[in-house]
Protein backbone atom coordinates (compact mmCIF):
# COMPACT_ATOMS: atom_id res chain seq x y z
CA UNK A 1 0.00 0.00 0.00
CA UNK A 2 2.80 2.35 0.70
CA UNK A 3 5.27 1.83 -2.30
CA UNK A 4 1.15 2.22 -4.58
CA UNK A 5 1.02 5.68 -2.48
CA UNK A 6 5.11 6.77 -3.19
CA UNK A 7 4.14 5.63 -6.81
CA UNK A 8 1.35 7.99 -7.00
CA UNK A 9 2.99 10.57 -5.59
CA UNK A 10 6.04 10.73 -7.86
CA UNK A 11 3.81 10.39 -10.54
CA UNK A 12 1.81 13.44 -9.42
CA UNK A 13 5.17 14.84 -8.59
CA UNK A 14 6.77 14.65 -12.15
CA UNK A 15 3.82 16.40 -13.84
CA UNK A 16 3.65 19.97 -14.00
CA UNK A 17 6.69 20.99 -12.42
CA UNK A 18 9.13 19.76 -15.37
CA UNK A 19 6.43 21.25 -18.32
CA UNK A 20 7.07 24.61 -15.74
CA UNK A 21 10.59 24.10 -15.75
CA UNK A 22 11.08 23.71 -19.65
CA UNK A 23 8.45 26.63 -20.49
CA UNK A 24 10.71 28.78 -18.20
CA UNK A 25 13.96 27.71 -20.12
CA UNK A 26 12.27 28.11 -23.31
CA UNK A 27 11.52 31.38 -22.43
CA UNK A 28 15.22 32.53 -21.81
CA UNK A 29 16.29 30.41 -25.42
CA UNK A 30 13.46 32.01 -26.97
CA UNK A 31 14.78 35.65 -25.64
CA UNK A 32 18.85 34.60 -26.44
CA UNK A 33 18.30 32.36 -29.50
CA UNK A 34 16.03 34.80 -31.01
CA UNK A 35 18.57 37.74 -30.47
CA UNK A 36 21.15 35.65 -32.20
CA UNK A 37 19.37 34.63 -34.93
CA UNK A 38 18.77 38.65 -36.08
CA UNK A 39 22.48 38.83 -35.33
CA UNK A 40 23.23 36.08 -37.40
CA UNK A 41 20.81 36.86 -40.62
CA UNK A 42 21.65 40.70 -40.16
CA UNK A 43 25.45 39.24 -40.86
CA UNK A 44 24.69 36.61 -43.62
CA UNK A 45 22.19 39.08 -45.12
CA UNK A 46 24.30 42.29 -45.32
CA UNK A 47 27.14 40.07 -47.14
CA UNK A 48 30.35 42.46 -47.13
CA UNK A 49 28.47 45.31 -45.51
CA UNK A 50 28.73 43.47 -42.25
CA UNK A 51 32.20 41.31 -42.76
CA UNK A 52 33.32 45.37 -43.83
CA UNK A 53 32.90 46.76 -40.47
CA UNK A 54 35.50 44.52 -38.59
CA UNK A 55 37.92 47.06 -39.16
CA UNK A 56 40.98 49.35 -37.57
CA UNK A 57 38.05 51.07 -35.36
CA UNK A 58 36.43 48.15 -34.24
CA UNK A 59 39.58 46.36 -33.00
CA UNK A 60 40.57 49.24 -31.23
CA UNK A 61 37.09 49.85 -29.14
CA UNK A 62 38.12 46.02 -28.00
CA UNK A 63 41.21 46.99 -27.34
CA UNK A 64 40.35 49.46 -25.15
CA UNK A 65 37.63 47.30 -23.76
CA UNK A 66 40.12 44.56 -22.56
CA UNK A 67 42.91 46.98 -21.52
CA UNK A 68 40.26 48.95 -19.46
CA UNK A 69 39.02 45.78 -18.07
CA UNK A 70 42.56 44.51 -16.92
CA UNK A 71 43.42 47.58 -15.38
CA UNK A 72 40.49 47.64 -13.44
CA UNK A 73 40.78 44.43 -11.87
CA UNK A 74 44.27 44.86 -11.14
CA UNK A 75 43.70 47.75 -9.33
CA UNK A 76 40.66 46.45 -7.31
CA UNK A 77 42.60 43.49 -6.24
CA UNK A 78 45.73 45.48 -5.34
CA UNK A 79 43.56 47.66 -3.09
CA UNK A 80 41.47 44.99 -1.77
CA UNK A 81 44.11 42.86 -0.27
CA UNK A 82 45.70 45.08 2.13
CA UNK A 83 42.26 46.33 3.17
CA UNK A 84 41.05 42.76 3.58
CA UNK A 85 43.83 42.17 5.58
CA UNK A 86 43.85 45.10 7.64
CA UNK A 87 39.92 44.48 8.88
CA UNK A 88 40.89 41.05 9.67
CA UNK A 89 43.90 41.97 11.82
CA UNK A 90 41.39 44.54 13.38
CA UNK A 91 38.41 42.97 14.44
CA UNK A 92 37.77 45.12 17.55
CA UNK A 93 38.45 47.88 14.56
CA UNK A 94 35.85 50.97 15.78
CA UNK A 95 32.67 50.55 13.04
CA UNK A 96 33.97 47.34 11.36
CA UNK A 97 30.65 45.59 11.09
CA UNK A 98 29.37 49.17 9.53
CA UNK A 99 32.40 49.83 7.20
CA UNK A 100 31.61 46.19 6.43
CA UNK A 101 27.50 46.90 5.55
CA UNK A 102 28.62 49.97 3.75
CA UNK A 103 30.68 47.86 1.11
CA UNK A 104 27.62 45.86 0.42
CA UNK A 105 26.43 49.43 -0.80
CA UNK A 106 28.04 49.56 -3.92
CA UNK A 107 26.30 46.40 -5.80
CA UNK A 108 22.94 47.68 -4.67
CA UNK A 109 23.58 51.23 -6.14
CA UNK A 110 22.70 51.65 -9.66
CA UNK A 111 25.57 52.40 -11.95
CA UNK A 112 24.55 56.06 -13.26
CA UNK A 113 23.85 57.30 -9.55
CA UNK A 114 26.90 55.59 -8.02
CA UNK A 115 28.66 58.07 -11.14
CA UNK A 116 27.25 60.79 -9.88
CA UNK A 117 28.60 60.31 -6.57
CA UNK A 118 32.00 59.82 -8.17
CA UNK A 119 31.70 63.38 -9.87
CA UNK A 120 30.68 65.24 -7.01
CA UNK A 121 33.77 63.78 -5.23
CA UNK A 122 36.50 63.97 -8.27
CA UNK A 123 35.18 66.31 -11.05
CA UNK A 124 36.42 69.54 -12.12
CA UNK A 125 33.72 70.96 -9.41
CA UNK A 126 33.96 67.61 -6.97
CA UNK A 127 35.01 67.78 -3.38
CA UNK A 128 38.76 67.00 -4.43
CA UNK A 129 39.03 70.63 -6.67
CA UNK A 130 37.58 72.48 -3.80
CA UNK A 131 39.96 71.00 -1.10
CA UNK A 132 42.53 71.99 -3.83
CA UNK A 133 41.70 75.47 -3.98
CA UNK A 134 41.07 75.95 -0.57
CA UNK A 135 44.56 74.81 0.15
CA UNK A 136 46.06 77.45 -2.34
CA UNK A 137 46.92 75.09 -5.26
CA UNK A 138 43.95 74.88 -7.39
CA UNK A 139 43.72 71.44 -9.67
CA UNK A 140 40.77 70.29 -11.35
CA UNK A 141 40.94 66.74 -12.08
CA UNK A 142 39.84 65.29 -15.64
CA UNK A 143 37.60 62.96 -14.65
CA UNK A 144 36.24 61.64 -17.80
CA UNK A 145 38.07 58.91 -19.99
CA UNK A 146 39.84 55.94 -18.77
CA UNK A 147 41.01 57.69 -15.35
CA UNK A 148 37.10 57.82 -14.44
CA UNK A 149 36.29 54.29 -15.48
CA UNK A 150 39.42 53.22 -13.48
CA UNK A 151 37.98 55.23 -10.26
CA UNK A 152 34.37 53.65 -10.78
CA UNK A 153 35.42 50.33 -10.99
CA UNK A 154 37.09 49.87 -8.36
CA UNK A 155 34.29 51.96 -6.40
CA UNK A 156 32.32 49.08 -7.25
CA UNK A 157 34.28 46.00 -7.42
CA UNK A 158 37.16 46.79 -4.82
CA UNK A 159 34.55 46.29 -1.53
CA UNK A 160 33.25 42.85 -3.09
CA UNK A 161 36.67 42.09 -3.64
CA UNK A 162 36.85 42.81 -0.01
CA UNK A 163 33.79 40.34 1.00
CA UNK A 164 35.05 38.07 -1.22
CA UNK A 165 39.37 38.24 0.61
CA UNK A 166 37.57 38.30 4.30
CA UNK A 167 35.43 35.10 3.62
CA UNK A 168 38.65 33.24 2.13
CA UNK A 169 40.48 34.46 5.44
CA UNK A 170 37.94 32.65 7.49
CA UNK A 171 38.38 29.75 6.42
CA UNK A 172 42.04 29.80 7.97
CA UNK A 173 41.94 27.47 10.88
CA UNK A 174 42.35 29.17 13.77
CA UNK A 175 45.41 26.74 14.65
CA UNK A 176 47.59 28.20 12.11
CA UNK A 177 46.76 32.28 14.26
CA UNK A 178 48.06 30.02 17.20
CA UNK A 179 51.12 28.19 15.63
CA UNK A 180 52.45 31.77 14.52
CA UNK A 181 51.61 34.00 17.47
CA UNK A 182 54.09 31.12 19.12
CA UNK A 183 56.93 30.86 17.06
CA UNK A 184 56.64 34.88 16.58
CA UNK A 185 56.08 35.12 13.03
CA UNK A 186 56.54 38.85 11.88
CA UNK A 187 53.76 40.32 9.70
CA UNK A 188 55.91 39.32 6.59
CA UNK A 189 56.14 36.09 7.34
CA UNK A 190 52.44 35.85 8.49
CA UNK A 191 51.58 37.13 4.98
CA UNK A 192 53.74 35.00 3.23
CA UNK A 193 52.95 31.27 4.63
CA UNK A 194 49.49 31.72 5.91
CA UNK A 195 48.16 34.43 4.26
CA UNK A 196 49.01 34.61 0.92
CA UNK A 197 48.35 30.50 -0.04
CA UNK A 198 44.46 31.26 0.50
CA UNK A 199 44.02 34.29 -1.19
CA UNK A 200 45.93 32.92 -3.86
CA UNK A 201 43.66 30.14 -4.44
CA UNK A 202 41.14 32.43 -4.47
CA UNK A 203 42.78 35.17 -7.18
CA UNK A 204 41.39 33.40 -10.16
CA UNK A 205 37.98 33.41 -9.66
CA UNK A 206 38.06 36.93 -7.80
CA UNK A 207 39.88 38.27 -10.87
CA UNK A 208 37.55 36.29 -13.54
CA UNK A 209 34.04 38.04 -11.65
CA UNK A 210 35.42 41.45 -11.85
CA UNK A 211 37.01 41.38 -15.31
CA UNK A 212 33.74 40.10 -16.29
CA UNK A 213 32.07 42.89 -14.41
CA UNK A 214 34.35 45.34 -15.86
CA UNK A 215 33.98 43.61 -19.29
CA UNK A 216 30.19 44.36 -19.73
CA UNK A 217 30.03 47.31 -17.95
CA UNK A 218 27.67 49.85 -19.98
CA UNK A 219 26.94 52.45 -17.57
CA UNK A 220 29.83 53.58 -15.86
CA UNK A 221 31.75 53.88 -19.53
CA UNK A 222 28.56 55.49 -21.46
CA UNK A 223 28.67 58.11 -18.59
CA UNK A 224 32.51 58.84 -17.65
CA UNK A 225 34.34 57.69 -20.92
CA UNK A 226 34.59 60.79 -22.58
CA UNK A 227 34.12 60.19 -26.15
CA UNK A 228 35.35 57.94 -28.97
CA UNK A 229 39.11 57.29 -27.20
CA UNK A 230 37.36 55.84 -24.30
CA UNK A 231 34.43 53.57 -25.37
CA UNK A 232 33.69 50.13 -24.98
CA UNK A 233 32.21 47.38 -27.23
CA UNK A 234 28.55 47.68 -25.42
CA UNK A 235 28.50 51.19 -25.84
CA UNK A 236 29.54 51.32 -29.26
CA UNK A 237 26.84 49.06 -30.05
CA UNK A 238 24.33 51.77 -28.32
CA UNK A 239 25.50 54.58 -30.53
CA UNK A 240 25.60 52.26 -33.85
CA UNK A 241 21.96 51.92 -32.97
CA UNK A 242 20.54 54.87 -31.52
CA UNK A 243 22.73 57.55 -33.27
CA UNK A 244 24.24 56.24 -36.07
CA UNK A 245 21.78 53.48 -37.04
CA UNK A 246 24.34 51.54 -38.41
CA UNK A 247 23.09 48.17 -38.25
CA UNK A 248 25.81 46.61 -40.06
CA UNK A 249 28.43 48.06 -37.67
CA UNK A 250 26.11 46.78 -34.70
CA UNK A 251 26.39 43.46 -35.86
CA UNK A 252 30.05 43.16 -35.97
CA UNK A 253 30.10 44.81 -32.64
CA UNK A 254 27.67 43.10 -31.16
CA UNK A 255 29.23 39.43 -32.26
CA UNK A 256 33.07 40.23 -31.12
CA UNK A 257 31.23 41.40 -27.73
CA UNK A 258 29.25 37.63 -27.55
CA UNK A 259 32.75 36.32 -28.76
CA UNK A 260 34.78 37.83 -26.07
CA UNK A 261 32.08 37.20 -23.13
CA UNK A 262 32.74 33.35 -24.61
CA UNK A 263 36.37 33.42 -24.23
CA UNK A 264 35.84 35.07 -20.83
CA UNK A 265 33.79 32.08 -19.60
CA UNK A 266 35.70 29.70 -20.89
CA UNK A 267 38.55 30.94 -19.42
CA UNK A 268 37.05 30.86 -16.03
CA UNK A 269 35.63 27.35 -16.37
CA UNK A 270 39.46 26.39 -17.33
CA UNK A 271 40.56 27.94 -14.31
CA UNK A 272 38.95 25.34 -11.70
CA UNK A 273 37.07 25.88 -8.46
CA UNK A 274 38.13 27.28 -5.19
CA UNK A 275 40.30 24.75 -3.10
CA UNK A 276 38.19 23.55 -0.15
CA UNK A 277 39.18 24.92 3.12
CA UNK A 278 38.37 24.48 6.81
CA UNK A 279 35.41 27.00 7.58
CA UNK A 280 34.91 28.81 10.92
CA UNK A 281 31.85 30.79 11.85
CA UNK A 282 32.70 32.97 13.86
CA UNK A 283 31.43 36.38 13.52
CA UNK A 284 34.72 37.83 15.39
CA UNK A 285 37.83 36.34 14.23
CA UNK A 286 39.65 34.88 17.29
CA UNK A 287 43.55 36.17 16.76
CA UNK A 288 46.32 35.15 18.81
CA UNK A 289 49.23 37.45 19.40
CA UNK A 290 48.66 41.24 19.24
CA UNK A 291 50.27 43.53 15.78
CA UNK A 292 52.92 45.69 16.60
CA UNK A 293 52.41 49.73 16.53
CA UNK A 294 53.66 50.14 13.39
CA UNK A 295 51.46 47.54 11.71
CA UNK A 296 48.52 48.55 13.35
CA UNK A 297 49.27 52.23 12.37
CA UNK A 298 49.30 50.84 8.61
CA UNK A 299 46.27 48.85 9.38
CA UNK A 300 44.12 51.90 10.54
CA UNK A 301 45.56 53.97 7.99
CA UNK A 302 44.74 51.69 5.14
CA UNK A 303 40.96 50.86 6.65
CA UNK A 304 40.66 54.47 7.32
CA UNK A 305 41.24 55.53 3.20
CA UNK A 306 38.94 52.35 1.91
CA UNK A 307 36.15 53.68 4.24
CA UNK A 308 36.88 57.30 2.38
CA UNK A 309 37.10 55.89 -0.72
CA UNK A 310 33.65 54.29 -0.70
CA UNK A 311 31.85 56.65 1.57
CA UNK A 312 32.55 59.90 -0.20
CA UNK A 313 30.29 59.16 -3.57
CA UNK A 314 27.98 57.61 -1.38
CA UNK A 315 27.86 60.43 0.80
CA UNK A 316 28.22 62.86 -2.07
CA UNK A 317 25.18 61.47 -3.60
CA UNK A 318 23.29 62.43 -0.42
CA UNK A 319 24.28 65.63 -0.34
CA UNK A 320 24.19 66.92 -3.78
CA UNK A 321 20.46 65.21 -3.75
CA UNK A 322 19.74 67.03 -0.98
CA UNK A 323 20.79 70.12 -2.20
CA UNK A 324 18.40 69.53 -5.19
CA UNK A 325 15.06 71.27 -5.47
CA UNK A 326 13.53 68.37 -4.83
CA UNK A 327 10.33 69.40 -4.03
CA UNK A 328 10.02 70.81 -7.72
CA UNK A 329 11.34 67.80 -8.80
CA UNK A 330 8.59 66.09 -7.24
CA UNK A 331 6.31 68.56 -8.63
CA UNK A 332 6.77 67.61 -11.99
CA UNK A 333 4.68 65.51 -13.91
CA UNK A 334 7.55 63.88 -16.33
CA UNK A 335 9.40 62.80 -12.67
CA UNK A 336 6.53 61.16 -11.41
CA UNK A 337 5.65 59.22 -14.45
CA UNK A 338 9.16 58.03 -14.79
CA UNK A 339 8.91 57.03 -11.10
CA UNK A 340 5.58 55.12 -12.08
CA UNK A 341 6.94 53.85 -15.31
CA UNK A 342 10.31 52.68 -13.08
CA UNK A 343 7.69 51.03 -10.75
CA UNK A 344 5.38 49.51 -12.81
CA UNK A 345 8.53 47.61 -15.21
CA UNK A 346 10.48 47.06 -12.30
CA UNK A 347 7.69 45.41 -10.88
CA UNK A 348 7.09 43.34 -13.90
CA UNK A 349 10.31 42.27 -14.40
CA UNK A 350 10.78 40.90 -10.88
CA UNK A 351 8.02 39.22 -10.74
CA UNK A 352 7.97 37.35 -13.75
CA UNK A 353 12.35 36.63 -12.64
CA UNK A 354 10.64 35.05 -9.56
CA UNK A 355 8.09 33.06 -10.93
CA UNK A 356 10.15 31.44 -14.31
CA UNK A 357 13.32 30.83 -11.40
CA UNK A 358 10.94 29.20 -9.27
CA UNK A 359 10.00 26.64 -11.95
CA UNK A 360 13.38 25.80 -12.99
CA UNK A 361 14.31 25.16 -9.59
CA UNK A 362 10.78 23.14 -9.29
CA UNK A 363 11.36 21.50 -12.05
CA UNK A 364 15.47 20.83 -11.45
CA UNK A 365 14.28 18.62 -8.05
CA UNK A 366 11.35 17.22 -9.39
CA UNK A 367 13.73 14.94 -11.78
CA UNK A 368 16.82 15.41 -9.38
CA UNK A 369 17.72 11.47 -10.24
CA UNK A 370 17.36 11.97 -13.76
CA UNK A 371 19.63 13.33 -16.97
CA UNK A 372 17.53 16.72 -16.99
CA UNK A 373 18.23 17.83 -13.91
CA UNK A 374 21.65 19.13 -15.28
CA UNK A 375 19.95 21.06 -18.34
CA UNK A 376 18.02 22.71 -15.25
CA UNK A 377 20.76 23.25 -13.30
CA UNK A 378 22.69 25.35 -15.47
CA UNK A 379 20.00 26.39 -18.09
CA UNK A 380 19.04 29.48 -16.55
CA UNK A 381 22.77 30.29 -16.33
CA UNK A 382 23.85 30.31 -19.49
CA UNK A 383 21.75 33.42 -20.01
CA UNK A 384 24.60 35.60 -18.23
CA UNK A 385 26.70 34.28 -21.22
CA UNK A 386 24.82 37.58 -23.17
CA UNK A 387 24.90 40.74 -21.43
CA UNK A 388 21.77 42.30 -21.96
CA UNK A 389 22.79 44.83 -25.07
CA UNK A 390 23.41 42.15 -26.95
CA UNK A 391 20.07 40.72 -26.84
CA UNK A 392 18.51 44.23 -26.92
CA UNK A 393 20.72 44.94 -30.01
CA UNK A 394 19.49 41.25 -31.28
CA UNK A 395 15.68 42.32 -31.10
CA UNK A 396 16.21 45.79 -32.39
CA UNK A 397 17.52 44.69 -35.07
CA UNK A 398 14.56 41.81 -35.45
CA UNK A 399 12.20 43.88 -34.70
CA UNK A 400 12.76 46.52 -37.06
CA UNK A 401 12.09 44.45 -40.02
CA UNK A 402 8.46 43.72 -39.22
CA UNK A 403 7.19 46.99 -36.31
CA UNK A 404 8.54 49.88 -34.85
CA UNK A 405 10.69 48.62 -32.09
CA UNK A 406 10.27 51.69 -29.76
CA UNK A 407 6.08 50.33 -29.49
CA UNK A 408 7.48 47.22 -27.77
CA UNK A 409 9.78 48.93 -25.61
CA UNK A 410 7.88 47.78 -22.47
CA UNK A 411 8.23 44.17 -23.44
CA UNK A 412 11.69 44.21 -24.01
CA UNK A 413 12.69 45.87 -20.53
CA UNK A 414 10.86 43.43 -18.38
CA UNK A 415 11.60 39.86 -20.67
CA UNK A 416 15.60 41.01 -20.91
CA UNK A 417 15.40 42.87 -17.05
CA UNK A 418 13.71 39.17 -15.95
CA UNK A 419 16.57 37.17 -17.64
CA UNK A 420 19.12 39.07 -16.01
CA UNK A 421 17.86 38.57 -12.70
CA UNK A 422 16.71 35.41 -12.74
CA UNK A 423 20.09 33.45 -11.79
CA UNK A 424 19.94 35.41 -8.65
CA UNK A 425 16.67 34.64 -7.81
CA UNK A 426 17.48 31.29 -8.16
CA UNK A 427 20.55 30.37 -5.90
CA UNK A 428 18.53 32.54 -3.52
CA UNK A 429 15.73 30.10 -3.59
CA UNK A 430 16.76 26.57 -4.58
CA UNK A 431 18.70 26.23 -0.93
CA UNK A 432 14.88 26.34 0.46
CA UNK A 433 13.08 24.45 -1.67
CA UNK A 434 15.74 20.86 -1.93
CA UNK A 435 15.33 21.62 1.84
CA UNK A 436 11.97 21.33 2.13
CA UNK A 437 11.67 18.80 -0.64
CA UNK A 438 14.32 16.15 1.34
CA UNK A 439 12.46 16.94 4.25
CA UNK A 440 8.81 16.20 3.31
CA UNK A 441 8.92 13.96 0.01
CA UNK A 442 8.56 10.72 1.32
CA UNK A 443 5.82 11.79 3.66
CA UNK A 444 3.70 13.63 1.02
CA UNK A 445 4.33 10.59 -1.32
CA UNK A 446 2.64 8.51 1.46
CA UNK A 447 -0.29 11.06 2.49
CA UNK A 448 -1.15 11.46 -1.50
CA UNK A 449 -0.72 15.56 -1.26
CA UNK A 450 0.78 16.52 -4.20
CA UNK A 451 -0.32 19.47 -6.65
CA UNK A 452 -1.33 23.02 -5.31
CA UNK A 453 -2.44 21.20 -2.21
CA UNK A 454 1.60 20.28 -1.50
CA UNK A 455 2.54 23.22 -2.63
CA UNK A 456 0.41 25.67 -0.51
CA UNK A 457 0.95 23.34 2.39
CA UNK A 458 4.54 22.65 2.09
CA UNK A 459 6.68 24.32 -0.07
CA UNK A 460 5.29 27.54 -0.01
CA UNK A 461 6.00 28.39 3.93
CA UNK A 462 9.12 27.16 3.16
CA UNK A 463 10.16 29.23 -0.09
CA UNK A 464 8.27 32.52 1.52
CA UNK A 465 10.99 34.43 2.68
CA UNK A 466 13.50 33.74 -0.12
CA UNK A 467 10.90 34.15 -3.00
CA UNK A 468 10.74 37.62 -1.69
CA UNK A 469 14.25 38.30 -1.00
CA UNK A 470 14.80 37.34 -4.73
CA UNK A 471 11.82 39.94 -5.94
CA UNK A 472 13.11 42.46 -4.25
CA UNK A 473 16.74 41.71 -5.25
CA UNK A 474 15.26 41.08 -8.67
CA UNK A 475 13.71 44.67 -8.40
CA UNK A 476 16.31 46.57 -7.38
CA UNK A 477 18.37 45.51 -9.90
CA UNK A 478 15.50 46.38 -12.85
CA UNK A 479 14.88 50.32 -11.07
CA UNK A 480 18.48 50.71 -11.64
CA UNK A 481 18.72 49.34 -14.78
CA UNK A 482 19.89 51.38 -18.27
CA UNK A 483 21.37 49.37 -20.55
CA UNK A 484 18.28 47.53 -22.38
CA UNK A 485 16.27 51.28 -21.77
CA UNK A 486 19.17 53.12 -23.26
CA UNK A 487 18.27 51.12 -26.43
CA UNK A 488 14.30 50.85 -26.20
CA UNK A 489 13.83 53.81 -24.35
CA UNK A 490 11.73 57.03 -25.17
CA UNK A 491 9.47 59.94 -24.10
CA UNK A 492 6.98 56.85 -24.13
CA UNK A 493 8.97 54.97 -22.26
CA UNK A 494 10.55 57.21 -20.05
CA UNK A 495 11.85 55.57 -17.03
CA UNK A 496 14.13 57.16 -14.12
CA UNK A 497 16.93 56.24 -14.90
CA UNK A 498 16.49 57.58 -18.83
CA UNK A 499 15.31 60.57 -16.91
CA UNK A 500 18.51 60.81 -15.38
CA UNK A 501 20.37 60.59 -18.30
CA UNK A 502 18.51 63.07 -20.53
CA UNK A 503 19.47 65.50 -17.20
CA UNK A 504 22.57 64.92 -17.43
CA UNK A 505 22.77 65.23 -20.95
CA UNK A 506 21.42 68.43 -20.94
CA UNK A 507 23.57 69.89 -18.10
CA UNK A 508 21.02 69.89 -15.54
CA UNK A 509 23.44 68.95 -13.04
CA UNK A 510 21.31 69.58 -9.73
CA UNK A 511 18.05 68.10 -11.51
CA UNK A 512 19.85 64.51 -12.27
CA UNK A 513 21.51 64.95 -8.15
CA UNK A 514 17.80 65.04 -7.15
CA UNK A 515 17.13 62.35 -9.51
CA UNK A 516 19.98 60.21 -8.87
CA UNK A 517 18.93 60.37 -5.08
CA UNK A 518 15.11 59.41 -5.22
CA UNK A 519 16.47 56.41 -7.87
CA UNK A 520 19.15 55.38 -5.17
CA UNK A 521 16.78 55.58 -1.93
CA UNK A 522 14.49 53.23 -4.10
CA UNK A 523 16.85 50.54 -4.65
CA UNK A 524 18.58 50.44 -1.43
CA UNK A 525 15.59 50.15 0.18
CA UNK A 526 14.53 47.12 -1.84
CA UNK A 527 18.11 45.97 -1.03
CA UNK A 528 17.46 46.48 2.97
CA UNK A 529 13.93 44.83 2.51
CA UNK A 530 16.13 41.67 0.78
CA UNK A 531 18.80 42.02 3.37
CA UNK A 532 15.77 42.08 6.10
CA UNK A 533 14.31 39.25 5.21
CA UNK A 534 17.87 37.14 5.01
CA UNK A 535 18.66 37.83 8.09
CA UNK A 536 14.97 36.65 9.36
CA UNK A 537 15.02 33.75 7.29
CA UNK A 538 18.85 32.76 8.42
CA UNK A 539 17.55 33.10 12.10
CA UNK A 540 14.15 30.84 11.97
CA UNK A 541 16.48 28.07 10.00
CA UNK A 542 16.87 24.87 12.35
CA UNK A 543 20.24 24.36 13.82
Amino acid sequence: MTASLATRGMTAKHGLKPVAGWLALGFLGLLAGGALVALGFEATGGGFATAAQFDAYLWRIARFTLWQAILSSLLSILFAIPLARALYAEPRFPGRALILRLFALPLALPALVAVLGITSIYGRNGLVAWMSAALGHPFQPDIYGLTGILIAHVFFNMPLCVRMILAAYESIPGDYWKLAAQLGMSATARFRLIEWPVIRRNLPGMIGLVFMLCVTSFTTVLTLGGGPRATTLEVAIYQSLHFDFDPARAVALTLTQLALTLLILIALRLTGKTAEEAHTFTTTPQRYGKPGRSERLTNIVTITLGFLYVALPIAGVLVSGLAADLIRLLSEAAVWRAIITSLVLGFSAALLAVLLSLAIVAAREAVRNTGSAQIFETGASLILVMPPIVIGAGWFILLRHFTDPFTLAPLMIIAVNAAMAMPFAMRLMRPAWDTAAARHNHLCAQLGIHGFNRFRLIEWPSIRRPFGMGFAFAMALSLGDLGTVALFGSDAVLTLPYLLLQRMGSYRTFDAAGLALILGALCLALMMIADRAAASFKDNQPS
